[in-house]
Order: C-alpha cells, then sequence, then structure tokens
C-alpha cells in the first residue's frame, strides 16, 4: 500500500511530458496540448471579450504566444494555468483595442478587502423550482454572467466555470487570494439578485 501512494506522489502531471517534447520540437505534442485545452480557452475569452471572433482570435494567438514562449514555462504551476494566463492577457489586449481609448484592468475601480459580506448569501445558483429547461437555464445564465463587471467576471469565470481552484486564480490574475474570495463572493451575489430579479420578472410577465 505504501508503495502505491508514493508513486501516485511523485507521478507526473501529463502535460509536463507534453511540454518537453513539444520544446524539443514535436509539434504533435503541442497540438495534444491545443486539442486539450482549446474548448476551454475559448470559453474564457468568450466570457471576457463577448464575442465569438474575438473568443476564436485569442484562442489562435494565446496558443501561439505559448508555443513561442514555451522555454519560459517553469514548470512551478500547471500548464493549463500558464495557458489560462496567457489567454486572459489577450482577451484584455483585443478589449484595450476594442474600447480606444478606454484601458480596460482587471483591476478597475473593485475594493477588495471588505469582508463584511455574509457568505450564506453567496449562493448564486437559481432557485431549484423554477420550472425551466437546460438549455434555456444556461442560455440565461450565460448572458446573466455577460453582465457582471469585467473584474468580477473574470474571476467567477476562472473559479466556478472553469474549475481553477482559489489559488490557482490567484496566481493566473495576478491578484492575492483574499482578492480573488472578495470578487467572487461578490461576484456570485450580483449574479444571484441579477437572476432573482430576471425569474420575478418573467413569473410577473407570465400572470
Amino acid at each position: 500500500m505504501a508503495t502505491i501512494q508514493v508513486t501516485g506522489e511523485n507521478e507526473q502531471h501529463p502535460d509536463v511530458a507534453l511540454v518537453a517534447s513539444a520544446r524539443s520540437g514535436d509539434v504533435h505534442a503541442f497540438e495534444t496540448l491545443i486539442q486539450k485545452y482549446d474548448r476551454q480557452i475559448f470559453r474564457i475569452a468568450q466570457h471576457i471579450t463577448q464575442n465569438r471572433e474575438d473568443a476564436q482570435d485569442v484562442v489562435q494567438d494565446a496558443f501561439l504566444k505559448a508555443y513561442e514562449k514555451l522555454d519560459q514555462f517553469q514548470g512551478n504551476s500547471k500548464f493549463y494555468t500558464w495557458l489560462v494566463r496567457i489567454a486572459v492577457n489577450e482577451s484584455l489586449m483585443r478589449l484595450r483595442k476594442r474600447r480606444t481609448g478606454k484601458m480596460v484592468s482587471i483591476d478597475e475601480d473593485i475594493e477588495t478587502d471588505e469582508g463584511s459580506v455574509p457568505r450564506d448569501l453567496a449562493e448564486w445558483r437559481p432557485n431549484p423550482e423554477q420550472n425551466y429547461g437546460q438549455a434555456e437555464l444556461a442560455e440565461i445564465l450565460r448572458k446573466t454572467i455577460q453582465g457582471l463587471p469585467h473584474g468580477f467576471r473574470i474571476v467567477f469565470v476562472l473559479r466556478d466555470v472553469d474549475g481553477l481552484s482559489t489559488e490557482e486564480t490567484a496566481e493566473t490574475l495576478g491578484l492575492s487570494v483574499p482578492a480573488v474570495k472578495s470578487r467572487l463572493l461578490r461576484a456570485r451575489l450580483q449574479l444571484r439578485e441579477r437572476l432573482s430579479r430576471y425569474f420575478r420578472n418573467k413569473k410577473a410577465g407570465e400572470k
């Protein structure tokens, strides 16, 4: 039993071997990484840019930049976390180009040291008693996420949609863990309130 546990602990993430092969010039290894993560990167880029064509461009640019900078990947974090950081930066750059003269920043006008909002209100998902189909609910949720303030939306997408840990999200965005927790909490609260308002309005309209 002890031997099995030690082996598991020392087991390398499969991406490590793929990255090493790609560094050695194995294009197929990098193509495997692309196939593995392109959908997740596209989803993140679309949530940030809110534009399908921009998101497709971000995916291409992010993977190209990752390939060009493979030598800079230190292996201190997961390859996927490193890739997400590149994709987020590319998405923000595309937003800056689109909004001429208006800078877009992950830190735009957001205070992070509150911690005063009760955590029992942080459940953002809609009431399960609401009778909506999965497809309709997914579309409602997607549109509601798009309405979140920019800095909240990126944290929410990485943490709750894409499933990165709080620490990985903080590392990806260059934020502190408390800042990520604060923004995530506020994003969940805003999402919960917006969804509740949507369902109330729809219910009132059906009467």
